[in-house]
């Protein structure tokens, strides 16, 4: 079966990728998922009444208090899931439209578990590694370097995750 057809046959969430420039770096807001803990991206589910693009600048008004300048079409698409095999849901696969979000806004979120953080692009992808098996932390890793692809196309900015690793294993 093609990417194109196993996504299609996902159930689609929306998420917006928030950032902001402090001189040279860039941020990014990431919130806490429903149990409290893992770091995410405010994400949740379409609607009807707004473009999908709507819809991510909804959650992170919802999940982390911000309002900003969002794109109106997605830059990546990646899988996500929720739950856990040993509960009787199991594990649910979701494809995500990831939009980009430029912040100019803050104010206390609708949702006060989401504990709203900045995080540079290199610890962001430490954060949303953490407790995620390696297939998922690699979806969110993309992410990030897309996002960076396309705030800043002139520059390389964070080495990739498995190069970090090496670099961090070769000094050590």
């Amino acid at each position: 079966m093609s990417a194109a057809r196993i996504a299609k046959s996902l159930p689609l969430q929306v998420a917006a990728v928030c950032y902001r420039k402090r001189g040279a770096i860039i941020e990014f807001l990431l919130v806490k998922t429903n149990g409290g803990n893992k770091w995410t991206f405010p994400k949740g589910c379409t609607d009807a009444r707004l473009s999908h693009s709507q819809a991510a600048a909804r959650e992170a008004l919802e999940e982390a208090g911000v309002v900003g300048t969002i794109e109106p079409r997605h830059f990546h698409l990646y899988l996500h899931s929720k739950g856990v095999f040993w509960q009787p849901a199991g594990v649910q696969e979701f494809v995500v439209k990831a939009f980009l979000m430029a912040v100019t806004r803050t104010r206390t979120p609708g949702e006060a578990m989401r504990a709203p953080t900045w995080f540079s692009a290199g610890d962001a992808r430490l954060a949303l590694s953490r407790g995620r098996e390696v297939k998922y932390a690699a979806e969110l890793h993309a992410v990030i370097d897309r996002a960076l692809e396309r705030i800043q196309p002139e520059k390389t900015v964070v080495p990739s995750y498995a190069e970090s690793r090496a670099q961090r294993t070769i000094s050590s």
